[in-house]
Formats: structure tokens, C-alpha cells, sequence
């Protein structure tokens, strides 16, 4: 007989921390996990938008608290982590989103460029993963951790190399602390999404170049934001409590198509 809870994608009893929580990715898959009954933390930088989030949430009957928090800095990570845990108690889930990208070809990039978006998208989701990590395991408690990595972290493309550096650094994390972390009841997944219209890439997408290599791709489309729900849930959940070290593409197959 399966030992699995009636409705296993239920978070009720869980405490989750949303990071990128303001805009894009991040702010769906918040409302998503509170219409699943965790209690959320929304983490980020723009604490205007995460207010307003939270707002909506709560008239939605949602338990949530704003959290500012900016990923490069570890005393940042640090305090938002403290006041999750005065609001909810211990954070044992993660949706690890925080990113930022850097469309450039290579030869166009400059240090600082580099040093921005490998602070965010690698050392930012390593300092939340480890705090969240040092966290669980002091208070004995098993946990599931999220990483929002990308297609680009499997396949290249052009002018898209340090994005795409960090995403397949993101999905190496992963599979390194999935390993490490097993024997400590904490689970560790990586989304990898294809291309989803959000604020990062609105004005790109929706233009007529990007609608003509939306054209190209397998599903001849960009993914809507809910399609990414189910994996999500899958990951964090008990659904998925043996399912750890996966770096699974939500892409319409565009990661087997030409990039």
C-alpha cells in the first residue's frame, strides 16, 4: 500500500521561500504554491512589488509575509531567512528563482556584465540553497529545494553565453547537492524552462523577430507560465519525494530542435 498522503501535491504544513518573487517566474509560481496551501515568503529585491503580491495573496485567504532580499549579498540572504522564520518557523521548501540575463555576443561582453550575472544566477542560488540547507539540518527536518536553471543551461546559443554559463553551472549545483544532500532528507531539482513570455524577455518575444523564431522552434510557440505548474509542484511536493538530482526541461522539445 502506498505510503504517499491522500492528495500528495497538497503543501499544507509547509513553509515556503519564493525567491525572484517580484516579477516574472517567480511571482507565479508564488501564487501557485499559496493556492497549494504553504505558508510563502516572497524574497526579492523590489520590495514595492512584493508587497503588492502579498497583498493580493492575502485576500486570497493566503498565509504570506515580503521578505527584502538581494541574493549577492550573503548578510541579505541571512536576515530574510531570520524574518521567514519569525513569520512561519523553518523554511523547508525553496523555489530558487532569482536571475538576471545578459543577451550579448561573447566578444561584447565585459567583466562587469559577467561578474552581474554570475553573482546572481550561480553564487545567488548557492547562498539561498546553502542557507536554506544549514537551516533544515539544524532543526532535523527534511526538505526540497528548486532551482529555476534553463535550456540554455543544457544547450548553447548565441549571444547568450554567460547565461547560459550560469544556467548549466545552476543545473551542475543541483545534481552536486542533490548528491550531498540526500542522506540529510533534503532534495534538491532543477527546472530547466525554455522560453515563457516575462518581463525579461517581453519586448524580445513579442517583436516580430522574436515571433519569427518563436516560428522555428518544435511547439512553434513560447510556453504559457502555467505549464510550468505541475513540474513545480511535482518537484517540491511528496509527489516527487523520490525524484532528486533532475535537471527536466519544460520546453516543448525545443532542447532537441536547434537553438
Amino acid at each position: 500500500m502506498s505510503t504517499l498522503p491522500p492528495n500528495p501535491f497538497d503543501l499544507s504544513g509547509h513553509h515556503v521561500l519564493v525567491t525572484g518573487a517580484s516579477s516574472g517566474i517567480g511571482a507565479h509560481f508564488a501564487g501557485v504554491l499559496a493556492q497549494h496551501g504553504a505558508r510563502v515568503s516572497l524574497a526579492a529585491r523590489r520590495r514595492d512589488r512584493l508587497e503588492a503580491l502579498a497583498d493580493r495573496l492575502g485576500q486570497e485567504g493566503a498565509e504570506v509575509t515580503a521578505l527584502a532580499m538581494d541574493v549577492t549579498s550573503p548578510d541579505s540572504v541571512r536576515e530574510a531567512f531570520d524574518r521567514a522564520e519569525a513569520a512561519f518557523g523553518t523554511v523547508d521548501l525553496v523555489s530558487n528563482n532569482a536571475g538576471v540575463a545578459d543577451a550579448r555576443l561573447a566578444l561584447e561582453i565585459d567583466e562587469e556584465g559577467w561578474q552581474q550575472v554570475m553573482s546572481t544566477n550561480v553564487d545567488g542560488v548557492w547562498r539561498v540553497a546553502m542557507e536554506a540547507a544549514r537551516r533544515l539540518v539544524a532543526a532535523r527536518q527534511p526538505g526540497s529545494i528548486v532551482n529555476t536553471a534553463s535550456i540554455l543551461g543544457l544547450r548553447p546559443a548565441i549571444s547568450q553565453s554567460s547565461y547560459a554559463t550560469s544556467k548549466a553551472a545552476v543545473v551542475q549545483l543541483t545534481k552536486n547537492l542533490a548528491l550531498e544532500w540526500s542522506r540529510k532528507g533534503i532534495r534538491v531539482n532543477a527546472l530547466c524552462p525554455g522560453y515563457f513570455i516575462t518581463e525579461m524577455n517581453r519586448d524580445f518575444l513579442t517583436s516580430e523577430r522574436g515571433r519569427a523564431y518563436l516560428a522555428t522552434t518544435p511547439a512553434q510557440r513560447a510556453g504559457e507560465l502555467p505549464e510550468l505548474d505541475a513540474a513545480l509542484l511535482l518537484l517540491l511536493s511528496d509527489a516527487g519525494r523520490f525524484i532528486n538530482g533532475v535537471a527536466l526541461p519544460i520546453d516543448g522539445a525545443h532542447s532537441l530542435g536547434n537553438m
